[in-house]
């Protein structure tokens, strides 16, 4: 039996990141109060797409107590959709953009914890690759407005080695998504349960 309830870990992992998230915003740092303010830097927005996550996960794990011993078909549809929710949350973004930093610990054990549904490999590089295109261009807005890059280094890069980095850096983020689910796989076991009929549930 675990010593902490997942439940419980969830929620104190949320209410962790909130606190940072707190403090992050109070710090004052000029760069923060410049175009973009904090959410031209990744670390900032890997904060809060971890705190949302780990929302989703307190969100599901209600709704599953709320709907247990309920006969409600409407009920249990929604308790799905957040579960699914959860999940491509976790493969495509908590995942991927949270290997980078400190905040993998708390991924491993949320992916240790419950078994996630994992979305088509091809969507899920997909929507791996729409973020990270997603912020390259957002940073090259932010230098279009200022004339000043988020990452010092850019300024250094002639025009064809940024786009070799921009390059690298999606290539990168969809490998962390295939070690995502090759870890998840591994763990759970995923082909060996589906062969056999015995795969976990997807919520605790």
């Amino acid at each position: 039996m675990a010593l902490v309830p997942c439940q419980v870990l969830r929620a104190a992992i949320l209410l962790s990141y909130c606190s940072i998230l707190c403090n992050y915003k109070a710090i004052d740092m000029p760069a923060h109060q410049t175009y973009g303010g904090s959410w031209k830097f990744l670390t900032f927005i890997d904060l809060v797409i971890q705190a949302v996550f780990f929302g989703i996960c307190v969100l599901t794990d209600l709704s599953s107590l709320l709907t247990k011993g309920n006969d409600s078909q409407e009920q249990e549809r929604q308790l799905k959709k957040l579960i699914s929710l959860r999940d491509w949350v976790m493969a495509v973004l908590a995942f991927p953009v949270g290997v980078h930093t400190t905040v993998l610990p708390f991924v491993l054990i949320e992916m240790r914890t419950t078994h996630h549904q994992y979305p088509s490999r091809s969507c899920g590089l997909t929507a791996v690759c729409t973020f990270a295109v997603g912020y390259i261009l957002w940073v090259c807005w932010i230098h279009h407005v200022t004339g000043v890059w988020v990452y010092p280094l850019l300024e250094h890069l002639s025009p064809g080695a940024k786009i070799i980095f921009f390059a690298a850096a999606t290539v990168i983020m969809n490998m962390y998504y295939l070690v995502g689910e090759v870890l998840n796989s591994y763990i759970w076991d995923t082909p060996k349960c589906i062969e056999e009929g015995k795969e976990k549930p997807k919520s605790d």
